[in-house]
């Protein structure tokens, strides 16, 4: 079976505006239960350090924060002055502020979610060293407005999880990129035989497609033309989100029902215990840093 194969098999997945749809209405409450500094997976597990958190949310904006900053650091490494970056499915715009400030470059982010952009823009006003060096715009990493060679580099950082058709989504990227330009992204991989129903939850909670094995993965990056430059495992790091999240809800369910109504815990109420137990024994997370041909 060829990596175009097990792409097409992967089951029932979101359009991107089923996706932004999903963002734009439960944006607010994935912040509530997952921490608000960047929505995706943080850095609960730090690399040879440990910080103090004064509650569970605060230590998932501490782990984001930790999680946004390895990987800046990770992307940053080699890149030209002034380096043109993208930020593919950017979230509410934290991510991207702190790789400009990173990088030195300029950076472009993009998401599906109308609310989303909306908080982007809120952030860049507020930061006034990086007018000038950072936008936003709506986007659909499917289908990139933006010219062949356009970039000396990219990130996707809990972004891919949400496609149904990656291969795409990769060539598209390799398009937009210079020769030799580098993407990290982040991505889930299945472990092990899954029950349905926790198959279902996690889907549902995260508005994706089931992840693929990790060989899956890798063929579609080397079909896509893309050269690893490095791998890194991070399981550990869904594994206590998944967790976290579980046990967020659960404390803060009654606000989240204040806030969102009784359709939105009925709702989640059953599908919080099997995504977690999906996330614990069934979701590898990796880090992955690719590159283009240098001609």
């Amino acid at each position: 079976m060829t990596a175009a194969d097990s792409s097409a098999n992967r089951g029932p997945a979101p359009a991107p505006q089923e996706v932004g749809a999903m963002y734009d209405r439960f944006g607010d409450l994935l912040a509530l239960v997952l921490g608000g500094s960047a929505l995706h997976v943080g850095m609960f597990v730090p690399h040879g350090e440990r910080v103090r958190a004064a509650s569970l949310l605060g230590l998932s904006d501490l782990a984001q924060d930790r999680q946004t900053e390895y990987l800046a650091d990770v992307l940053a490494d080699g890149l030209p002055p002034d380096a043109r970056l993208l930020d593919i499915g950017c979230g509410t715009g934290g991510p991207a502020l702190h790789l400009a400030r990173r990088t030195g470059g300029r950076v472009t982010g993009i998401t599906v979610s109308r609310a989303q952009l909306a908080r982007c823009g809120e952030r860049l006003s507020a930061a006034a060293d990086l007018r000038g060096r950072v936008d936003f715009a709506y986007g659909d990493v499917l289908r990139l407005d933006h010219a062949d060679n356009s970039y000396d580099a990219a990130w996707s950082i809990d972004c891919f999880p949400h496609l149904a058709d990656r291969p795409a989504a990769l060539r598209e990227v390799r398009r937009v990129l210079r020769p030799g330009g580098r993407l990290l992204m982040t991505e889930f991989a299945l472990r092990g035989t899954t029950v349905p129903v926790e198959t279902e939850a996690f889907t549902q909670l995260w508005a994706s497609p089931p992840p693929t094995a990790f060989a899956t993965l890798l063929a579609e990056v080397e079909e896509s033309g893309f050269r690893v430059v490095r791998i890194q495992n991070m399981t550990s790091n869904i594994a206590l989100c998944g967790e976290l999240m579980y046990v967020l809800y659960r404390q803060r369910r009654d606000e989240i029902e204040q806030r969102f109504g009784k359709e939105a815990t009925a709702h989640t109420d059953p599908l919080m215990e099997p995504f977690r137990d999906f996330c614990r024994d069934h979701v590898d997370y990796y880090l992955l840093l690719l590159s283009t041909p240098e001609s």
